[in-house]
């Protein structure tokens, strides 16, 4: 609350104990599969924007969306629809198919989520704040900068930090201790910079 936001963690279908159907499935790893898959996370996302900000004591815009890893990767398929009240959204270490078999640096069809990244930049309306890390296990340096460069290309907006490696493994960078003294500053930054929009 000391900037001003209320703060919100959901939890999407499937996770935790929040029980359902996991309906994010990225299937073989295609293009396809994988914008169709943050497509169902926006579903989720959607829900939960909706229902906060029919709370009494919520504002009713000027929401902000933060996701980390695959919730980062919702972030982007939440941008390529409907969400009117959301004025900034930030991905953290996003993506799918990241560690396949729990291997470090393995990805699934990683060519098919860059390409997954542009069917999303497609539609995507509002800039977005994309960070990653140089020792991400989950989404090297080249796979992050290639989904950017996708992303940009098929006419989304979005500013990529590339960050230097954060303990022993960067795709903890938002919730390690000491990450937000890290990232703190450029999220200040750019929520500065949509308040003017």
């Amino acid at each position: 609350m000391a900037r001003g936001f209320m703060v919100v963690a959901g939890i999407r279908r499937g996770y935790g104990l929040t029980g359902g159907r996991w309906a994010e499935t990225s299937g073989r790893c295609s293009a396809d599969e994988y914008a169709s898959a943050a497509r169902e996370s926006a579903r989720d996302l959607d829900a939960t924007v909706r229902y906060v900000t029919r709370l009494p004591y919520a504002q009713a815009d000027n929401v902000v969306v933060v996701g980390q890893s695959a919730g980062g990767w919702a972030a982007l398929g939440y941008n390529s629809v409907l969400h009117q009240p959301v004025v900034a959204m930030v991905s953290m270490a996003g993506g799918r198919g990241g560690r396949v078999g729990n291997v470090p640096h393995t990805n699934c069809r990683p060519e098919e989520l860059v390409r997954a990244a542009g069917i999303l930049g497609a539609a995507a309306t509002t800039p977005m704040l994309w960070i990653y890390t140089e020792n991400d296990t989950f989404f090297s340096p080249t796979l992050a900068k290639g989904m950017h460069d996708a992303f940009l290309r098929s006419g989304g907006t979005a500013r990529l930090a590339q960050l230097g490696p954060f303990r022993e493994d960067g795709h903890s960078l938002f919730f390690g201790r000491g990450g937000s003294a890290i990232w703190g500053p450029m999220m200040d930054d750019y929520l500065a910079e949509r308040s003017r929009h």
